[in-house]
């Protein structure tokens, strides 16, 4: 797949990072179908706020119906996201660990595991992306530049499958940051929480710079 076959992205979580994301995704023309846990006619203020081109759903109709789905909801609710509608989808994951909220969760305490890996493993026959996980939501619809922008701000991708980073990088672009491949999701932990590059604004360079510097001794 690649963006131009994008036609609609489906958003499980509603929260400050997917409702940015859906901003910036009817305003780039695309169709939006937006979930929480709560319902969709909880979402009546959203959907009347951003306008034409999105719509509330359920999670497994949001799920259903992207052609790219995004999961910004807590970590620890990871489990409860859709599996049969995503088989084959590239999905992108925004989530952090927090355990003050999470719970501790072991795997990533002892960093045999990323946030990314944990929905990968969730979701094996899906294509998890690691994307906009380290830059602050509001900065989402602030903070993009056109490409080619003198010190644009830029933005990490992880994943497994290589044309999905790529399609993901793609509409990264488009959204006006500058991606930069970091390689598989066993890698993605250097974009997480309390890491160099997380949440600074950092041109390409930078992060490059500043993901390369990332330590994993930091969960605690």
């Amino acid at each position: 797949m690649t963006v131009q076959d994008i036609t609609t992205i489906g958003i499980i979580g509603a929260g400050n990072i997917g409702s940015q994301l859906a901003r910036l995704g009817v305003a780039h023309g695309y169709r939006v179908v937006i979930s929480n846990s709560r319902g969709p006619e909880t979402l009546t203020d959203l959907v009347a706020e951003i306008g034409d081109g999105v719509t509330a759903a359920t999670a497994e109709d949001a799920a259903a119906a992207g052609d790219v789905v995004v999961v910004t909801i807590p970590l620890k609710n990871i489990d409860r996201v859709p599996v049969a509608p995503l088989r084959g989808k590239v999905v992108i994951d925004t989530n952090n660990y927090y355990p003050q909220r999470d719970g501790r969760i072991v795997p990533l305490d002892d960093a045999t595991e990323t946030t990314a890996g944990l929905l990968q493993a969730h979701l094996p026959d899906s294509k998890v992306v690691k994307a906009y996980n380290h830059i602050m939501a509001a900065d989402l619809t602030t903070k993009g530049s056109p490409s080619g922008t003198p010190g644009r701000r830029a933005l990490a991708v992880y994943g497994n499958d290589a044309e999905a980073r790529a399609t993901v990088a793609a509409m990264m672009d488009e959204f006006g940051f500058e991606p930069v491949d970091g390689g598989a999701v066993s890698e993605s932990w250097r974009s997480e929480r309390d890491q160099p590059g997380y949440v600074k604004a950092y041109d390409a360079d930078e992060l490059r710079e500043a993901l390369g510097q990332a330590t994993r001794d930091i969960n605690g």
